[in-house]
């Protein structure tokens, strides 16, 4: 899935993010599991965290 196999540093935002740090993804804050920049659509700005799907993020977001 990696090709590189670095991890990426990211600063959320409403619409989007920056990338800090190069890598070529980033791991679900939920499951662990690499997410791919270019698959990246799901995250939290106020905890700065990533996930892998909508099933994911809002499971992270309720149980808070």
């Amino acid at each position: 899935m990696t090709q590189s196999g670095r991890v990426a540093k990211l600063h959320y935002m409403a619409n989007g993010f920056r990338v800090l740090a190069n890598g070529d993804h980033v791991v679900c804050a939920v499951t662990g599991e690499p997410i791919a920049l270019e698959a990246l659509r799901y995250w939290n700005v106020a905890r700065q965290e990533a996930y892998a799907s909508a099933d994911i993020a809002t499971r992270a977001m309720t149980a808070a």
